[in-house]
């Protein structure tokens, strides 16, 4: 089949594309399915008309969702890492992305976007640091609320906010079952924003943290184990009689738990859930939530997953492919921070 050339778009730093339509379609359905449109095609002889119509319009969609995702995430190619998923989903690392293209086209959608984040305990000290930086790298220009849970609403620091960006603060008991609270709470987020992270309090941002994170289902490579790691080897739960057990020969990636995003009440309900059912059975998985996060993820593929760049520890010395830190957990005394003084 002889190539096929599609006009570059209007975004700045879009490239021209040669590829034969066959492969411009699949791609373009596969974003298609991704952000959930749905057209209805109608069959008659009126009916025809209208069902060339929309085809045509599907098409011209296509092309320029494929040339989006490859003007943002092919063009920018790195060779020392891997930069999409075996089932197509970007895999993102800087150097892989174009950071203005992908601002400029997100903020014509002009998303709201939402931060959950929990400060019960002695975790409030952890508020200050996390907003302040949250203030200078995270999603910077864009329209962002964060939504603390907390058990102590005078610990919560007041902050100079940016436009459009504000703090909402929830209260949960400081009893065990203040998750009951947040679960029921989730929809009604969800319903006030159209993308939702969940982070680790005890963490900083140290460099942009930007809409190239978006997408459906968002979830992050754990440092420990993204650098050839056998899918044996990651410290999934490997006891069938918890709820997140996964056997020996599945696997993708092994991800963190300290940070996820998208489309999240599911995932949270799930994974809160499925160690409720564990604890009925006198049996706590491995890494707890993070555990049940991973069973959920080996069969809810993420639409986009993001490199351990975002989220590093203080704890690590940083490797030679991680060219940034983009938000890392800090150093702590658990002892001081956690009633049982665990990890």
């Amino acid at each position: 089949m002889t190539g096929y050339t599609v006009r570059s778009c209007s975004f700045p730093g879009i490239h021209t594309l040669k590829h034969p339509p066959h492969i411009m379609l699949c791609h373009g359905t596969r974003l298609l399915l991704s952000a959930g449109l749905n057209v209805r095609l109608f069959c008659g002889s009126l009916e025809a008309r209208i069902k060339v119509y929309f085809f045509s319009m599907i098409v011209c969609i296509q092309f320029e969702c494929y040339k989006l995702y490859f003007g943002i995430f092919v063009f920018f190619r790195r060779t020392d890492v891997n930069s999409v998923t075996n089932w197509n989903a970007p895999l993102v690392w800087e150097g892989t992305f174009d950071p203005v293209v992908i601002d400029n086209i997100y903020r014509r959608i002009n998303p709201r976007i939402a931060v959950v984040v929990f400060a019960v305990g002695k975790y409030t000290r952890f508020l200050k640091g996390f907003l302040e930086t949250g203030e200078k790298y995270f999603l910077y220009g864009f329209r962002v609320t964060y939504y603390v849970f907390t058990d102590n609403e005078q610990e919560v620091p007041k902050i100079a906010l940016g436009e459009g960006r504000k703090i909402s603060v929830l209260t949960v008991p400081s009893a065990k079952r203040w998750q009951d609270v947040v679960l029921g709470r989730m929809k009604w987020i969800r319903g006030e924003a159209d993308y939702l992270f969940m982070m680790d309090i005890d963490s900083v941002f140290h460099n942009r943290f930007g809409a190239e994170s978006l997408s459906q289902l968002s979830a992050v490579l754990h440092r420990g184990y993204y650098q050839s790691t056998k899918r044996e080897d990651f410290p999934y739960e490997r006891r069938p009689e918890s709820k997140a057990y996964i056997p020996p020969d599945e696997g993708d990636y092994y991800y963190t738990a300290a940070v996820w995003g998208g489309y999240l009440e599911d995932m949270y309900k799930y994974c809160y859930e499925q160690s409720e059912e564990d604890a009925k059975n006198n049996i706590e998985a491995v890494w707890q939530e993070e555990s049940h996060l991973n069973k959920y993820l080996l069969y809810n593929k993420p639409t986009k997953v993001l490199s351990s760049e975002y989220l590093w520890s203080d704890y690590d010395a940083i490797k030679p492919e991680i060219k940034v830190v983009r938000i890392s957990q800090v150093v702590k005394d658990y002892a001081k921070v956690r009633p049982n003084g665990g990890m």
